[in-house]
């Protein structure tokens, strides 16, 4: 699914499963069972979840 900012949401069905896998715009991933949790968590960025590399903050290395 594109929304429409440009922004591509994919989700594939586990073969064999129940499972399904969620790629979002910002390339985190998810997996549920539930199609409506998947959604939500897909269409809740960027609360939720955040970007690849993201460090929170008040941690250092």
């Amino acid at each position: 699914m594109t929304s429409p900012t440009g922004e591509v949401y994919r989700i594939d069905w586990l073969p064999g499963t129940d499972i399904l896998h969620g790629t979002c715009h910002c390339g985190r991933e998810h997996t549920s069972q539930d199609p409506i949790e998947m959604w939500e968590w897909m269409l809740a960025h960027p609360q939720g979840h955040e970007p690849r590399g993201h460090e929170p903050q008040g941690t250092s290395s």
